[in-house]
């Protein structure tokens, strides 16, 4: 695209920070820079007409991780740093509610539920056996036990007797948090540069000089935010993972309220508009899955609608409205990468779906780092 005199000059001359990706960290990285250099030029690049990614696409839970989840984490990660995730959540969370207000974004605390499903007894009985270690482990960082036990209140079918519960699991409404961050990045004199797709990047001593599928340009400082996408420009254990979702038809006088996971995080559902959004089945095809390519597939959409039947919603009729996929980052571990990877380029990336709860924070430490 030959673009004119005047769309270099007042668009893409004089760029002090570019930020790649108009996600939850990005617009959040955003925001932090213009409060540290308020008389900046900030433009953020952003390949989807909306955010693409994981930041639009994801199911609303504003959570820390179910005890199934935090004892799969204990395999791989110290105490310390599982406690040190989980207290990188809450604070994210907490940022995100002060940066937006509860009401902007629709933010319920219904608590967060986790189903075993029978052919999972014996993780069942661990979760059971080891809850009071892991509340022991987790009161320093909420000031309460996390977890505790509680009866099928719901109704599920083929699912052990019990949940296992934390109180302060809560849900919010994606589409609404994330108009509000735009609006709030448009407020604050922030330009947005939508279908603008990154090809490549180089550094030349005072700036980056970026190469576009539309123009190439300058900047002073790159911040890079794109998560599942940003394997191509960082050497680092990352990799894309692709998330299906499904929600149904609204449901009259649909009873579940709250937001539940089973099978180690691996499927989570909730309530919304009289609906219920299910998404997961990555464990299905974790090859096949291990992409940053949208799209739905058979085997992991069978499976949602057979969870809905079975499971969720054995004796109420429903029908699926739409389906949909976002691409996470994630890698073995799960502490989010926030580095430097060159003089002037910058990252802030591996979520490891967590993105509603690390989002905000991440972006500020990005920020910080510049």
């Amino acid at each position: 695209m030959n673009l004119s005199y005047w769309e270099y000059k007042t668009f893409l001359s004089d760029i002090d920070f570019t930020i790649v990706g108009s996600g939850i960290t990005g617009l959040s990285c955003a925001l932090h820079l213009r409060k540290r250099y308020p008389n900046s030029k900030i433009v953020i690049v952003e390949k989807g007409i909306l955010p693409q990614g994981a930041s639009t696409k994801n199911a609303g839970f504003a959570c820390f991780g179910s005890i199934s989840e935090i004892l799969s984490d204990l395999d791989r990660h110290s105490e310390q740093e599982v406690i040190e995730l989980v207290q990188k959540r809450l604070q994210g969370i907490q940022l995100l509610r002060a940066t937006l207000g509860d009401s902007a974004i629709d933010f319920q605390n219904l608590s967060g539920h986790e189903l075993f499903l029978k052919k999972n007894v014996d993780l069942y009985h661990r979760c059971l056996e080891k809850m009071d270690g892991i509340n022991q482990m987790l009161r320093p960082v909420f000031g309460d036990s996390p977890f505790r036990k509680h009866s099928n209140t719901f109704k599920f079918k083929n699912v052990e007797q019990y949940y296992i519960t934390n109180s302060f699991e809560s849900q919010i409404d994606t589409g609404k948090m994330m108009f509000e961050l735009l609006q709030l990045v448009e407020r604050n004199n922030i330009l947005i540069l939508n279908s603008v797709t990154v090809d490549e990047f180089e550094e030349n001593n005072t700036y980056v000089a970026i190469k576009t599928n539309v123009f190439d340009f300058r900047t002073k400082k790159l911040c890079i935010a794109t998560n599942g996408f940003a394997s191509k420009w960082i050497q680092e254990d990352l990799k894309p993972a692709r998330a299906q979702v499904l929600v149904t038809k609204p449901i009259p006088n649909l009873h579940i309220k709250g937001t539940f996971h089973f099978d180690e995080g691996y499927y989570y559902f909730r309530n919304i508009d009289n609906r219920i959004l299910l998404g997961g089945g990555r464990n299905l095809d974790f090859i096949g899955e291990e992409t940053d390519t949208f799209g739905e597939t058979e085997v992991v959409q069978n499976q949602l609608e057979k969870l809905l039947k079975d499971v969720i919603l054995p004796e109420t009729p429903f029908e699926i409205d739409s389906r949909w996929s976002g691409i996470m980052g994630i890698g073995q571990q799960k502490r989010p990468i926030v580095k430097q990877i060159s003089d002037n380029a910058f990252c802030g990336v591996r979520l490891g779906g967590m993105g509603i709860a690390i989002g905000s924070l991440i972006g500020k430490e990005l920020a910080d780092l510049v």
